[in-house]
């Protein structure tokens, strides 16, 4: 791995080889057959967008996901040529900059539907669009028991070219799958009621990461992992049924060591005291970089191969570890947040056990504050 930048040595390095490598994986499991749109929302979940789509459509990727028009027009500003379909939605009055960025939007309910059509012809332009179908999520999309109210708008549209339906899970991580099934039918019974109507969309789309790995009665005619892109599992009952390797590795070093005597308070509001003589390092960090204080007195940082506490709360830019045991520890020494040093790991899922959350908040957090540095482990 490339060694940290000089300067503030809080950085992530995002491995691109092990990007490809994933990417290979979900195209063994959905076979030639099955498109794949790679989702890149949120910054690539955390990866930085711009370099991982460019890689990802180096790799093969059929299309790419975002949620936001901004997320997809920053994707054309970085030279992404393949279709790009922003899922949470559309605002008529982006209407212009998706043309203009030849982006595909998707439509979630009958008045968009109308709005976006009546534009399209005012232009007199032709626009493919993706119907959402809200199949139990709850969310946003086409309600199924609904569709004798909505159908007949399909057949209404001129400027308009129905090329995409899809849906979402809402649960796809647990062993227990029955509502997940459930979901599949009644996209399915929404799907037939499309074809009997004449409307057969040549992209149907239904499995996330989960369903990519376990479910191949959800994978249609086109997928949209993202995690697993990432080298995260979606569940740990899935790790035997695909390798995956962690795609981002966040680092610092050392900032300052000090010498502690016992019942010495640390951090914000006393939530630390020593219990013994100890040595105190400072890391260059802090949950403005998107190190999150839930982490305070509970998370662990890799020093020297070894497991180092966060001692203290987080603070803004500044957080303390405790290396009382960490035999020759120095400053400058190379700290690793997320990712491997030595025979030590520590994941996306550990920290947000540590945080109570999800590893898809761990990696989305990391802030536009900590640069992202790209390379290849094939390299190495």
């Amino acid at each position: 791995m490339t060694p940290v930048p000089k300067g503030r040595p809080t950085f992530c390095f995002i491995d691109l080889e092990a990007l490809r490598w994933n990417y290979q994986q979900v195209r063994k499991k959905v076979g030639p057959g099955v498109k794949v749109l790679s989702v890149v929302k949120a910054n690539a979940y955390g990866h930085g967008a711009g370099e991982i789509a460019k890689t990802l459509e180096d790799e093969g990727s059929d299309a790419f996901g975002v949620a936001t028009l901004e997320e997809g027009i920053n994707l054309r500003k970085v030279g992404i040529k393949s279709p790009v379909l922003a899922l949470a939605g559309f605002y008529p009055e982006q209407f212009d900059e998706l043309l203009q960025n030849k982006l595909t939007p998707a439509i979630c309910e009958p008045e968009v539907l109308r709005h976006l059509e009546r534009l399209a012809r005012s232009r007199n332009v032709s626009v493919k669009f993706h119907l959402k179908v809200d199949t139990g999520m709850g969310r946003i999309g086409f309600i199924p028991s609904e569709i004798d109210s909505w159908l007949p708008e399909l057949g209404k549209l001129k400027a308009l070219k129905l090329e995409g339906v899809y849906s979402h899970f809402s649960e796809m991580e647990g062993v227990e799958r029955s509502y997940s099934q459930k979901q599949v039918e009644l996209f399915g019974q929404v799907l037939r009621r499309l074809h009997s109507a004449g409307y057969d969309a040549p992209l149907i789309h239904m499995a996330k990461s989960a369903g990519v790995i376990a479910f191949p009665s959800s994978h249609f005619t086109m997928v949209r992992p993202g995690l697993m892109l990432y080298g995260i599992q979606p569940s740990p009952e899935m790790v035997k049924q695909v390798t995956l390797r962690p795609v981002l590795t966040w680092k610092t070093c050392i900032l300052q060591l000090k010498r502690v005597p016992k019942g010495s308070s640390i951090s914000y509001g006393q939530t630390f005291k020593t219990g013994r003589e100890s040595l105190i390092g400072t890391l260059p960090l802090g949950y403005a970089d998107g190190y999150h204080r839930l982490l305070s007195n509970r998370g662990v940082v890799l020093v020297r191969g070894k497991r180092a506490p966060i001692v203290g709360r987080v603070c803004m830019d500044l957080t303390m570890i405790d290396v009382t045991d960490i035999r020759d520890a120095k400053q400058g020494d190379e700290v690793v947040l997320l990712g491997k040093q030595g025979r030590e790991i520590i994941s996306a899922d550990e920290m947000a056990l540590w945080a109570d959350t999800i590893s898809y908040e761990i990696l989305t957090s990391i802030s536009a504050r900590v640069p992202r540095t790209y390379y290849s482990s094939k390299e190495e």
